[in-house]
């Protein structure tokens, strides 16, 4: 399965997506910026990231959620400086507003992450609109449901069906089943030991495990068991894997590829 953004296409391996946070209550200290966005950004590039994320507010678990006006005005700024930085490079924004995404479409982001599973009505339309691209993810937190695949199966084929609908390519969709957004870390564990069950599902997968509270710790500790995540993604033909430590995990993936 292939997917594409801009006018790149990926298809086999697995790639990297780089952490950019526009903001100060991301959990992990060293992917918020702080005026040192391109520096930043840079580094991922070289490391080895080829798409950047940037997001504007925590989804953490009990993370103060953050008004569109005020995710605007962290997340614009930023994606015009890295547009103008490096206009070649691959910018993705994170948000679940649609509104947000048509400001970030318009100036220059090639493709939106949304954790929401399109919890926004208007988000598939400002998408297809745009002619973008977008990772859809599976939220659990809060679902009555008691079986996590078919939740996520059936939330991810909901979504992706309305992206079609709306006009998306379908190429231009890539899918995230959501680790660290079910009702416990037992199932984030259960979901990541068969991730590649979602390819069921018939869109390429996104990984997000990068340092999250399932793999035990403090997050500063968390880089060794990120990577062991990244290994499995690797062997499972996770085609992309969302990180804060690029140059690490770009090293598992060589050597394991």
């Amino acid at each position: 399965m292939k997917f594409k953004v801009k006018d790149k296409i990926f298809e086999g391996g697995t790639h990297i997506m780089g952490i950019l946070n526009a903001n100060s209550t991301s959990f992990f200290g060293f992917s918020r910026i702080d005026g040192d966005e391109a520096t930043k950004a840079e580094k991922m590039l070289k490391d080895g990231a080829e798409i950047i994320d940037i997001g504007g507010q925590s989804t953490a678990p009990g993370a103060v959620k953050e008004s569109a006006l005020e995710e605007a005005s962290r997340v614009l700024p930023v994606l015009e400086s890295l547009r103008a930085e490096f206009p070649g490079a691959i910018l993705s924004v994170d948000t679940f507003y649609s509104s947000v995404a048509e400001e970030a479409l318009s100036l220059g982001a090639d493709m939106i992450n949304d954790v929401s599973c399109l919890g926004d009505k208007y988000m598939a339309e400002v998408v297809a609109k745009h002619g973008a691209s977008i990772c859809v993810m599976h939220n659990r937190r809060g679902s009555k449901s008691k079986d996590m695949w078919l939740d996520k199966e059936l939330g991810l084929m909901k979504a992706t069906d309305t992206l079609l609908r709306a006009g998306v390519e379908s190429d231009k969709i890539i899918i995230d089943g959501g680790i660290g957004f079910n009702l416990t870390h037992d199932e984030d564990r259960m979901l990541l030991e068969r991730y590649n069950r979602l390819e069921d599902i018939g869109y390429p997968l996104l990984l997000g495990a990068s340092r999250k509270s399932f793999l035990g710790g403090e997050v500063e500790s968390r880089l060794t068991a990120t990577l062991d995540t990244t290994k499995l993604a690797v062997k499972q033909g996770v085609l992309f894997v969302r990180v804060h430590d690029v140059k690490e995990n770009k090293m598992i993936i060589d050597l394991y590829s």
